[in-house]
């Protein structure tokens, strides 16, 4: 099933960000390698792709696990929930209906 992890970053975060975003994103690599990534990316803080200083106001991974207890399980051992950045994530069911799944 779908899982749609909703993150939102602690204030004034975006140098904690920078320094997981690494490892945090060699665990969404693996999620995509492993096919069961569907998409995953930062909210800019301001209206912007590149938001430079005023960086992100979260996140938000939708993702392919066998259950509830197994995504709250990986999103809550991210390395931005380890670093600080995260200040609430929040997983819930997700139910995709456009685009049509395959």
């Amino acid at each position: 099933m779908l899982y749609a992890i909703i993150a939102t970053d602690t204030p004034n975060s975006l140098e904690k960000r920078l320094a997981a975003r690494p490892e945090h994103l060699e665990r969404l690599k693996q999620l995509e390698t492993a096919g069961r990534l569907v998409l995953a990316g930062p909210h800019p803080a301001i209206d912007s792709n590149d938001p430079g200083e005023s960086g992100f106001s979260g996140s938000l991974i939708v993702a392919h696990f066998e259950s509830l207890d197994e995504a709250q399980a990986w999103a809550g051992t991210d390395p931005f929930v380890a670093a600080g950045v995260y200040k609430d994530v929040l997983v819930k069911p997700f139910k995709q209906t456009l685009p049509a799944p395959e």
